[in-house]
This record gives structure tokens, C-alpha cells and sequence, in this order.
């Protein structure tokens, strides 16, 4: 296993990390700035005059609930863009605002190796990674256990016009769509997880990283054969490493030869141009 990453999501046009610290942090996203609780802006914040249209004030629950204050009227959703991909934006009571920027370099990395691709998405949420897989030549399968999720996906490809592309938008519990995908002796070239923390399947199953997350990959490596080309794991749990997943998926896909990357993800921000962590990641690829 290589040392470790860091793949940094830049600024584009529709969106940019404007200022962070305090534990918080300033976005733009299109015509809005938001603030957002941040724990990892440990340092100070560049500006002290952010003026937001919106601010998130979180819960008390685990799972992230909690409530915006709009500073002036933002719209119910407003439309974005990613290159040639068009999807919509809101404020949603998880805190974020329908997609996750820091995935962007992620989605780069993919889309080089997708073309005439069949690519499996789980926990595939309104499916901007889809539509830019999609847009880069493959046949997607996005399954996400959210129905209205799900349907802000097929949306979201019509605004792209990308609704005609072949893309399965399955409702289902990632787990068990995968194990029904193994009977069935599927095969992917590429796959991607993006999986939370805690969750909730459309029929009550209960997902908790720590416990779920080695018997998915399980299930995934068997999708996968010699002539796949990739798997790319996201986790946004703060209680897990880097080189934890890292050897997970070097283990569990090990057989297959090829090479397995660890990190963290990071946004850079505009201000100052330091780097703001977000995530951890380990993927695969046979090249």
C-alpha cells in the first residue's frame, strides 16, 4: 500500500469554500453563501464580516439532523452545474445542500477510467456522481435507499439531459441489493461507495459503518473479476483512519492484483488557500 494522499477538491464556478474556522465554515454555492458547522476549522477564521444568506444550527441527534436560519430568502432549490452536469441545490435539514463538492476530485479520477464502463453506485444520494460517470461513458447502476433522493437523481438527469442515458435508479438497501447482485453473478468494471455513518434502509434496516461496512466491501469484491478497473471508498467517520479502510480494501481485494490508494479528501479554501479536511478514502485500480 502507498504512503498516504490527500486529493484536494479546488474551487469552481458554482461553488468554493470561501473562509473557514471556528468550527465553522463559509461556502458558496451559486448565487448563496451558507455557514456550516465545521469541527476540523480548529484555527482562526480569516474574516470576521461573512454575512451569509444562511446558516445551519445542528441538533442533538447522531445522525445529523438540526435546522437553517436564512439571514434573506433562499430559494426552495436553485440549479448548479459541474462541467456539462446540471443538478439542483437546497438547503436540506442534514446540514448539506444536496451534493458533496469534496467528491469532485474523486469523480475526475473515475470518469477517466469509465468510459464503456458498467459502474455500480451505492448510497448514489441525487446522483451528481452518477449523471458525471454517465457523461463520461458508462452504464450506470445508482442505488440509494432514499426515495425522494432517488428521484431528485432522475431530476437532476433531466436538467442534464441525461435521462436517456443508461442508468438504472434503483430504491433499495445497499446491502442487500448487493447480496441479491451476487446470486445473481453480476459483474462490475467499477464501483463506488459513498456510505454514512448511520442509516436507515426503505424497510427499516438499520446501517452502522463500523459493523456493516467489511461484509458490503465483501460482497463488492465479488462483483468485481481481473478485468474490473476500480472501487473507490469515501467515509466521513472521524473514529476510523485512513490506513484502517486502506487495509480493508487491500485485503479484501487484494487477490486482484493492481494497487490500493489511502487519504484524506480536502477542500482548498479561496481565502488563504489552506486545506480543509473532509473525509477519508481508500480505492483500488487495476492499473
Amino acid at each position: 500500500m502507498s504512503d498516504l494522499l490527500t486529493i484536494v477538491a479546488e474551487p469552481w464556478n458554482d461553488w468554493g469554500l470561501i473562509d473557514c474556522g471556528d468550527g465553522q465554515k463559509l461556502e458558496r454555492y451559486g448565487p448563496y453563501k451558507v455557514v456550516r458547522p465545521e469541527p476540523q476549522a480548529m484555527w482562526r477564521r480569516a474574516q470576521n464580516d461573512w454575512d451569509p444568506d444562511a446558516t445551519f444550527v445542528p441538533g442533538s441527534d447522531e445522525e445529523g439532523g438540526g435546522r437553517w436560519i436564512q439571514h434573506r430568502p433562499v430559494r426552495r432549490q436553485w440549479e448548479l452545474a459541474r462541467g456539462d452536469v446540471r443538478f439542483n441545490a437546497s438547503l436540506t435539514p442534514f446540514r448539506h445542500l444536496g451534493f458533496f463538492p469534496d467528491m469532485a476530485p474523486q469523480w475526475d479520477w473515475m470518469r477517466e477510467r469509465a468510459g464503456d464502463a458498467d459502474v455500480l453506485n451505492l448510497f448514489g444520494y441525487t446522483g451528481v456522481g452518477t449523471l458525471l460517470l454517465s457523461n463520461a461513458g458508462a452504464r450506470l447502476v445508482h442505488v440509494d435507499a432514499s426515495k425522494k433522493s432517488v428521484e431528485q437523481g432522475r431530476e437532476n438527469a433531466r436538467l442534464s439531459g441525461l435521462d436517456a442515458n443508461p442508468i438504472r435508479w434503483i430504491v433499495d438497501d445497499a446491502g442487500k441489493f448487493t447480496a441479491r447482485e451476487v446470486r445473481r453473478s453480476r459483474r462490475y468494471d467499477g464501483i463506488l461507495l459513498d456510505p454514512p455513518k448511520f442509516g436507515r434502509g426503505p424497510e427499516g434496516e438499520f446501517w452502522r459503518l463500523e459493523e456493516n461496512l467489511a461484509p458490503l466491501l465483501a460482497d463488492c469484491r465479488r462483483l468485481l473479476d481481473e478485468n474490473s478497473r476500480f472501487l473507490v471508498l469515501t467515509v466521513y467517520a472521524v473514529r476510523m483512519s485512513a490506513l484502517a479502510i486502506g487495509e480493508l480494501v487491500r485485503q479484501t481485494l487484494g487477490d486482484l492484483g493492481g494497487k490500493v490508494e489511502v487519504g484524506e479528501m480536502a477542500v482548498r479554501e479561496e481565502t488563504r488557500g489552506l486545506l480543509l479536511p473532509t473525509a477519508i478514502f481508500a480505492r483500488w485500480t487495476k492499473s
